[in-house]
């Protein structure tokens, strides 16, 4: 079998597959939902899903935030069985299928570097630095597509205050777990293995950066992100790693997985920017999963009014 480096990847190859059909098709699609619905079949949109299990452990004490957005919800359906999950797989079925693997009990993240707390948590811990909120983001992926999804999480700045980072610390470093048995996906070398991203402090420490531990009030199924994943709602999906097992405070800007495997597409920024096109594909306007029509991409996700200030005199063409 052919394996795949990310430049070789053809746009409809990871670009949703609702780019490629055409209005004819979308109503045959349409006049045969409701039969198909009652087969089993989900279809949003013109999207087709697999089914899921959905978990069935709730996050109890949960609070809502005021920093949610009031735009509808997409379904559990869609949030758990359209992903990018390269780890569990390149497609985006793969990760809710191979989710089975990845065992996420017992789990430890180690917080090091330059800090004057390290620590190794377990997750339980972790769940525990501050309290649970529904925090309810849009998601934009490079690949021009997006949802609605009620994360359940807590600032990462709750971790950074307990961690205490010293004058050094300028980012912050985040790992995945490498276990090829656990992460099939990490059979192949699409990428140079374990995934790493990365943040500036002040973007880690901004309230709208959160580690997420669920969705819909439930606990974070595995292919996305569990048990421990980062959202940072302005920037492109690929910057909210998941499975994170180290998180390290340090000087220099780290050299993520997506920079080293293609510096020219994906920078270490990576906010939303629709003035800034993928290499190719237009950034300018997006498909929201389970919609038709494509809708305006908006400057930092839409979160401009509470980010833009990080950015204050920077060439954002330049730094993408």
């Amino acid at each position: 079998m052919l394996i795949k480096k990310p430049s070789d990847i053809k746009e409809k190859e990871v670009t949703p597959k609702e780019l490629y059909l055409n209005r004819r098709r979308f109503l045959k699609t349409a006049s045969i939902a409701a039969a198909a619905t009652a087969a089993g079949a989900a279809f949003p949109g013109i999207l087709a899903f697999p089914r899921v299990s959905r978990a069935t452990t709730k996050l109890e004490g949960t609070r809502k935030s005021p920093l949610s957005t009031d735009e509808p919800l997409n379904s559990y359906k869609q949030i758990t069985t359209y992903n990018n999950f390269y780890e569990l797989g390149t497609d985006k079925e793969s990760p809710a299928r191979n989710a089975k693997y990845l065992v996420t009990r017992p789990w430890t993240v180690a917080v090091e570097g330059e800090a004057k707390r390290p620590k190794v948590y377990d997750i339980d811990s972790i769940m525990k630095l501050s309290p649970l909120e529904e925090r309810i983001y849009r998601l934009r992926c490079v690949e021009a597509w997006s949802m609605v999804i009620p994360w359940v999480g807590f600032p990462l700045s709750a971790l950074i205050k307990q961690a205490e980072p010293t004058s050094n610390a300028k980012y912050v470093e985040f790992t995945t777990l490498y276990d090829p048995k656990r992460m099939p996906g990490q059979r192949r070398a699409v990428l140079d293995w374990p995934y790493v991203e990365g943040l500036r402090m002040d973007e880690a420490m901004h309230p709208l950066t959160i580690l997420a531990v669920g969705l819909y009030g439930e606990i974070l199924p595995a292919q996305n992100g569990a048990p421990l994943r980062l959202v940072v709602p302005w920037k492109y999906g690929f910057k909210s790693i998941k499975s994170i097992v180290r998180i390290r405070f340090v000087e220099k800007q780290p050299l993520t997985a997506w920079v080293k495997s293609a510096s020219h597409e994906y920078g270490f920024y990576s906010n939303v920017n629709p003035e800034v096109d993928h290499p190719r594909w237009s950034q300018a306007r997006e498909r929201r999963i389970g919609e038709f029509f494509k809708r305006k991409t908006l400057m930092f996700n839409g979160y401009g009014e509470q980010v833009a200030q990080l950015y204050q005199g920077m060439d954002l063409k330049t730094n993408f």
